[in-house]
């Protein structure tokens, strides 16, 4: 049996394959807007396994692959054995032999990894605690939309050194720009993967000088899911680090905000900065949809031009 692709991390794919998911992204997106069928998946199955809460990776992926023709079913621990103790190894075995791909939103990278080692299909990551790579390849796309390519480019990352900053490092080695990490001390951005991103990363934890002359602005809240109960006490080490208009002015004048929602407005964004002219927002939660539709259809067809 062949070994399928999986996308585990941002990293799993390299360069030549991003700018086709990007130009695949566009033609399927294009194809929607104009009410074009588009449906290569006919009676295939995605199995979405769901152990954090979610909006827009539900969402993305069920209608998704529906445009595509396909089904997406939906688990989560209280409607399924995982929440009894069921080894994802079992999962994997069972899902795999009645589903076409699998897309997992889950606490630890590890769950994913050993899911993807026991499954005869493709896994998407959706989440981790430690890495978000669809989130990013949604973001990228959003900005080859407006400006083309990002290789060279600045993208400035304010606040929590999380798993969605993660993946934008792991991006920037593979598509060739540079990403400014502004965080507050004791919550800088730990490099898990052992690769060395020295020529396109610059830690620091001043965000004004981080923005400065970026071509994208990026934030997240302040407390993410799992870590609430350090809510009080991040909340005041990132007081400094909500991105402000009068942050977004050190930017270039054509930078783009993005955020990966939900959002706090008056926390780690100013109102007027994701809901004013820069931000971009909305198109990067649609994006979602489009950007995973070119990446399932990727992984189970492979590059095709149809």
């Amino acid at each position: 049996m062949t070994q399928p692709r999986h996308y585990l991390q941002f990293s799993d794919l390299t360069r030549e394959e991003y700018h086709h998911l990007f130009e695949r992204a566009a033609v399927l997106k294009r194809r929607w807007y104009a009410g074009e069928r588009y449906q290569p998946f006919v009676g295939k199955v995605m199995s979405m396994v769901f152990e954090k809460n979610s909006t827009r990776t539900r969402v993305s992926f069920e209608a998704g692959m529906a445009q595509l023709g396909g089904h997406a079913m939906f688990l989560d621990t209280k409607s399924s054995q995982m929440g009894r103790g069921e080894p994802i190894e079992d999962t994997a075995r069972v899902l795999s032999r009645m589903s076409d791909i699998i897309m997992i939103r889950t606490f630890e990278q590890s769950l994913v990894t050993k899911l993807a080692e026991f499954s005869r299909v493709p896994v998407i990551n959706g989440l981790t605690n430690e890495y978000h790579p669809c989130q990013i390849l949604a973001d990228i796309f959003t900005y080859t939309e407006r400006h083309g390519s990002i290789k060279g480019k600045v993208v400035a990352w304010i606040g929590d050194g999380n798993n969605v900053a993660r993946t934008w490092l792991q991006a920037a080695k593979v598509l060739g720009f540079t990403l400014r990490v502004a965080t507050p001390k004791g919550y800088e951005l730990t490099v898990l993967d052992g690769e060395d991103y020295d020529a396109h990363y610059q830690p620091s934890n001043d965000p004004v000088a981080a923005v400065k002359g970026a071509d994208i602005v990026t934030t997240d809240v302040f407390t993410s899911m799992g870590f609430e109960a350090e809510a009080q006490a991040r909340n005041a080490a990132f007081a400094d680090f909500q991105v402000t208009a009068a942050m977004m002015a050190h930017a270039n004048p054509d930078a783009l905000f993005m955020h990966c929602l939900p959002a706090h407005r008056g926390e780690e964004v100013a109102a007027e900065v994701i809901d004013g002219p820069q931000s971009v927002v909305w198109d990067e939660a649609e994006n979602r949809m489009h950007a995973q539709k070119a990446l399932i259809e990727f992984l189970l067809a492979g590059k095709t031009t149809a």
